[in-house]
């Protein structure tokens, strides 16, 4: 009976310690992009300069993560002023009425080594939509740093979407394409678990 107690005991600690993790982003290491082309021609990129992101898992190696992000359309940089007023504005991303895009993963598969399937749902331009985008994981690894042993891991996303699906301007593909390539780039840290007296 002790030995069953052990064992019930030893597989609680187990599940309590593996319980939901989350990891934050590290924003020093990671990137928020995406690319269009323009007038057939050459490609321009851009980025959300504001953002956040995390990760919650129950697994150790998080092969069921579940990945959130929020960006501020405002911050939206192309390296080009004129342009980033177009792409803020209502003939665009209207940021004034939708300030903020969100993703918040549904299903996360591998596909081979180190290679996943993350599918969610993108808020984006106030229409939600189910995108799929592939994944490389690198890690996760423990390192040494001034704070001392911590659990880190990358993840590099791609994807493409259909601007049209999200209202996402009326201008002709013939300036700005179809087509968006979604990018991101991102190092994320495991968080701490909260003490039962910090919980208190």
């Amino acid at each position: 009976m002790k030995a069953f107690v052990f064992v019930v005991a030893t597989l609680f600690t187990a599940s309590a310690t593996y319980a939901q993790g989350t990891w934050a982003v590290d924003k020093a290491h990671s990137k928020v992009g995406f690319t269009v082309t323009h007038m057939m021609l050459s490609e321009v990129d851009g980025l959300f300069r504001t953002f956040d992101a995390k990760i919650t898992s129950n697994k150790p190696d998080l092969s069921d993560a579940v990945f959130e992000f929020t960006g501020d359309v405002n911050s939206i940089d192309t390296g080009n002023e004129r342009r980033d007023g177009d792409l803020k504005s209502d003939k665009f991303f209207d940021a004034a009425k939708y300030p903020t895009l969100t993703f918040k993963s549904t299903s996360f598969q591998k596909a081979a080594d180190k290679k996943y399937k993350v599918t969610g749902d993108l808020t984006m331009h106030g229409v939600t939509k189910p995108v799929t985008m592939d994944v490389v994981m690198n890690g996760p690894i423990t390192s040494d740093s001034p704070r001392g042993k911590q659990d880190k891991v990358g993840f590099k996303m791609t994807g493409t979407l259909k601007r049209s699906d999200f209202n996402v301007g009326t201008i002709p593909v013939a300036v700005v394409s179809e087509e968006v390539e979604l990018k991101a780039n991102g190092e994320f840290t495991k968080q701490a678990a909260a003490t039962a007296d910090a919980k208190k």
